[in-house]
């Protein structure tokens, strides 16, 4: 969601639940707990309370869900890094193209996987430079000297 968008959300509700609270103030009747400002005083605080501890809540769980993003995103970042170093084991002849797959499959997770992630349209499909690694790794022939 856009941060515009949710200020634009916050503030429009403040506004109407202030709308709503005088006006409900303009039509009580005399003696209500509503039109007396004591008596409305433990009602609105009542109110007050659970919203800051709502609040209170909802930001901890998004602060808490983008740290567990960030943590994936850095620990697939160290993996891939990882497996680029452990390219560069084989042997010459696919060493490189081996590396070259696994910059392709970065840029791929970076950027078009990110994007239809935050579009929803991610689905179950496979990363396609994982596949290509796959056969790059399953026709290396581990035996061949370096």
């Amino acid at each position: 969601m856009n941060v515009a968008v949710a200020i634009l959300i916050v503030v429009a509700s403040t506004v109407l639940a202030i709308v709503a609270m005088l006006w409900v103030r303009r039509r009580a009747p005399d003696g209500s707990y509503f039109h007396d400002g004591d008596r409305a005083a433990g009602v609105f605080g009542v109110l007050a309370t659970g919203f800051a501890v709502l609040l209170g809540f909802v930001v901890f769980l998004a602060f808490t869900s983008y740290d567990a993003a960030r943590a994936g995103a850095e620990s697939e970042a160290q993996i891939v890094a990882q497996q680029v170093e452990t390219a560069q084991l084989f042997p010459p002849a696919v060493s490189g193209r081996l590396t070259r797959q696994l910059v392709c499959y970065a840029r791929s997770v970076a950027g078009v996987q990110w994007d239809r992630m935050e579009a929803g349209t991610l689905g179950e499909q496979l990363n396609p430079w994982g596949v290509k690694l796959f056969h790059t790794l399953q026709a290396a022939d581990p035996q061949t000297p370096t």
